[in-house]
């Protein structure tokens, strides 16, 4: 009696694939069925403005530059329910009322893809608020786990950005899950971390040549060895500890400014929001939504008072919170990621690099006189 075995055919575990320029879509399509993808969208009203939006049938990712707005809201929605809530009656006793609360945690498998490594870095400072104080903020989290991070490596910049300046690069694949290299016929994915093999092995793709790996190799070499800004951040801390109370330097600095917060929406690592309650009769939600540390009305009290009245105070605050107090907070790191958008949508052209390198300046030029 001859015995015969039953083969099992073993899938084979992929961690680099070549994505044709034109399969990326059904590729994508592909993945959605699976995850809430998001990616990078040119706006067809201006022809210019890229946000990132969930993946649809037909899409065309826009890869050629950073997108105008990051993929913060994935992560930190611009509004949403935290919980809902109903007052109902007691029922041992009428008279009273009870307070119902119903929160809103769910967060499905996500995926970004076409992200910057200046957006996942951003992500990265705002997990030190949000995860890691001493209150965990549960519906980022519930956000933060589930989401996987397809980065490009960044082989183009501009003039406004400067990710090197603050420890970053334009190859810096720290928080993210695939690295995404395009090359001239389509793009290779490398799986980088565990969560990544679920989306690579879906995308049903052919491994990379020996000529691509050498292509994609000479690329990430080349953008390893680029460095991007020469903003020099040293000393920053110091010096504006130092002319903190320095009211001219601040009015001069901020003289030009509309305060619109534009600079703070486009930003990957501001995270200031409020909170509001919504009721409707004896039901109601409670949103969050973003706001702006440039608002007036941010930092009002409710006796009618505000700290930081005018947009003096409220740049001082802005700058001073990424070069200096959360450094001073979280171990010297400097919450700016350096993507530039600030000072690309900055409608009076305020660049935040000339900013810090003037209250330098004013304060070395004040401590060599003293």
């Amino acid at each position: 009696m001859v015995s015969v075995k039953k083969s099992k055919k073993v899938k084979e575990r992929k961690e680099k694939i070549f994505v044709p320029t034109e399969k990326l879509s059904e590729v994508l399509e592909r993945l959605s069925g699976h995850f809430e993808v998001w990616v990078p969208v040119l706006s067809m009203n201006d022809g210019w403005t890229v946000e990132f939006k969930p993946f649809v049938a037909g899409c065309e990712p826009f890869l050629d530059r950073q997108s105008t707005m990051p993929p913060k809201r994935v992560i930190l929605p611009q509004g949403e329910t935290l919980i809902f809530y109903e007052y109902v009656k007691n029922p041992d006793d009428p008279s009273k009322q009870d307070l119902v609360i119903r929160e809103t945690i769910s967060a499905g498998k996500t995926l970004v893809f076409g992200s910057r490594p200046c957006d996942v870095r951003g992500f990265s400072i705002c997990d030190w608020v949000f995860l890691r104080g001493p209150h965990v903020d549960v519906y980022y989290k519930s956000r933060r786990e589930n989401t996987v991070f397809a980065t490009l490596v960044c082989q183009e910049d501009d003039e406004a950005c400067f990710c090197s300046s603050v420890g970053s690069g334009p190859g810096d694949m720290e928080g993210s899950d695939i690295r995404v290299t395009l090359i001239n016929d389509g793009l290779v994915m490398e799986a980088l971390t565990e969560k990544a093999f679920d989306v690579i092995s879906l995308c049903e793709c052919n491994s990379p040549t020996d000529d691509q790996l050498e292509e994609i190799q000479r690329i990430q070499d080349e953008v390893k060895n680029r460095v991007v800004g020469s903003l020099d951040v040293k000393g920053s801390v110091e010096a504006i500890k130092g002319q903190f109370q320095n009211m001219e330097l601040w009015r001069d600095i901020a003289e030009s400014c509309l305060s619109c917060g534009v600079c703070t929406y486009v930003c990957p690592t501001c995270y200031c929001f409020t909170i509001t309650d919504e009721p409707q009769g004896l039901k109601g939600e409670r949103l969050r939504s973003w706001d702006s540390c440039m608002f007036h009305q941010y930092t009002q009290e409710a006796s009618g008072h505000n700290p930081r009245p005018t947009k003096l105070e409220r740049y001082r605050n802005r700058l001073g919170h990424k070069f200096c107090y959360f450094p001073l907070r979280y171990g010297g790191i400097i919450a700016c990621c350096g993507c530039g958008r600030c000072i690309r949508s900055c409608p009076v052209s305020i660049d935040i690099r000339q900013a810090v390198e003037r209250v330098k300046e004013v304060h070395n030029n004040a401590c060599v006189c003293a």
